[in-house]
């Protein structure tokens, strides 16, 4: 990664600050990673103005636990032309993955966690907000993370017999929060693996002009951008592909996603997204998975953000199989 200097970061602390790659551990908690993150990410140059509601829910019925279990634990059947796409790709987006009953549980228990975890003042700011491990305290949560229709679906995708949880994530781009840079996951998972999917989960529609994500294809186009030199204290890195892109014609994907689509992205999948010009906040859980028998990396960096909360009690080189990482899939009852 990257050896060029740069004018430090004022979102960087101690040898994150100092030093000019990013060869040693992040030394703040996550947050602060995102708060550093987005500031890599070149100025949106596609505004969509759009300040009205986008949560149009037709439904307001909150489920049951019992009967969000019930849902969640159904098992989906991937066809052989969306596991063609996936293997070309990198990615997919599946509709009707849940029910608009569910997304709205979902939409009414994230939106309670997010006004218990910040404060006032941090919800006046037009931030990358993140709250990480909530499954660890709150069954509804666990329900979706822990769900057998998600990690099936991407055992298959993946092609591999048995996959762990890495972590869940909310995620939430505030109104007026700019660009998420170009990037893919492998650094961002400290795993000695390329069998790795996110599971990103909108708590509601997504417009255009809310910045849902963006995707890059094929898949190989990481190939394309792999040597380009990672500069941890501006925008460089996503000024550089976001012009390759440009000049080699790579095509992107990008899109609303509707009340219950999902989207499912390999962590090779170059992948970004637009800012939020809606006055409301854009809401995910975003679930990542790996392959079972993983070990994580001889020498994690910075770009992993605070990896041993996700990975308790593991030094690098060691199974990555802690009691935080249960295997999602299979589970004992379901085919």
């Amino acid at each position: 990664m990257n050896k060029s200097f740069s004018t430090p970061s004022s979102k960087l602390k101690g040898k994150n600050a100092t030093e000019i790659d990013v060869n040693q551990p992040w030394e703040l908690d996550n947050q602060a990673w995102w708060d550093w993150y987005v500031t890599l990410a070149e100025k949106d140059t596609k505004t969509i103005n759009d300040t009205k509601s986008v949560r149009n829910f037709k439904s307001n019925k909150i489920l049951s636990l019992h009967e969000l279990k019930n849902e969640l634990n159904t098992t989906y059947k991937l066809n052989l032309k969306q596991k063609k796409f996936f293997q070309e790709n990198g990615f997919i987006k599946i509709k009707n993955m849940f029910t608009e009953n569910a997304i709205f549980t979902l939409n009414r228990e994230l939106s309670r966690i997010i006004i218990k975890g910040f404060s006032k003042r941090q919800m006046k700011d037009s931030r990358f907000l993140s709250l990480d491990m909530t499954w660890l305290n709150n069954e509804l949560i666990k329900q979706f993370v822990l769900s057998p229709r998600i990690a099936k679906l991407i055992s298959e995708l993946l092609g591999v017999l048995s996959v762990r949880l890495y972590h869940d994530n909310i995620l939430i781009k505030r109104p007026g929060c700019g660009r998420t840079p170009w990037h893919h996951d492998t650094h961002h998972f400290p795993l000695a693996t390329q069998d790795v999917v996110t599971a990103w989960i909108p708590a509601h529609a997504i417009p255009e002009s809310m910045g849902p994500l963006t995707f890059a294809k094929p898949i190989d186009a990481y190939k394309l951008v792999e040597n380009i030199e990672f500069n941890k204290f501006n925008n460089s890195y996503d000024k550089n592909i976001i012009k390759i892109f440009k000049d080699k014609k790579i095509q992107t994907e990008s899109g609303s996603f509707d009340i219950g689509e999902i989207s499912f992205h390999h962590n090779l999948c170059f992948h970004s997204a637009g800012s939020n010009n809606t006055s409301n906040d854009r809401i995910v859980l975003a679930n990542t998975y790996y392959a079972d028998g993983a070990k994580v990396v001889k020498n994690p960096t910075m770009v992993s953000g605070d990896w041993k909360k996700f990975i308790p009690n593991t030094m690098p080189g060691e199974v990555a199989a802690s009691q935080l990482n249960p295997v999602c899939w299979p589970i004992k009852g379901f085919k």
